[in-house]
C-alpha cells in the first residue's frame, strides 16, 4: 500500500491564462498531477464542477493552488 504524502498546494499559472473556468480546472489538474497529486486533481475538478458560481470554482481552485502568472512559473524553470 503506497503511503500519500501530506498535501501541499503547488503553484498553478492561472494567472492571465484565459479565464473559462475548464481551462483553468486543467492548469491546475496539469500542476497537481506533476506533484503526486492525482487524487487531489479529481477532487478540485469534482467540486468546481458542482459548484454553481465562478467565484466560488476560484475559491475552491485556490484551497488547492497557489495562482501565479505564467512569466512567475517560467522564472523558476
Amino acid at each position: 500500500m503506497e503511503e500519500q504524502k501530506e498535501f501541499k498546494k503547488v503553484k498553478a499559472p492561472i494567472i492571465g491564462a484565459d479565464g473559462n473556468v475548464f481551462n483553468l480546472i486543467g492548469i491546475c489538474q496539469k500542476e497537481l498531477r506533476k506533484e503526486g497529486y492525482t487524487k487531489e486533481a479529481k477532487e478540485l475538478s469534482d467540486r468546481v464542477l458542482r459548484c454553481g458560481l465562478y467565484q466560488e470554482a476560484l475559491a475552491i481552485m485556490e484551497e488547492y493552488v497557489i495562482p501565479t502568472t505564467s512569466n512567475d512559473y517560467d522564472d523558476e524553470m
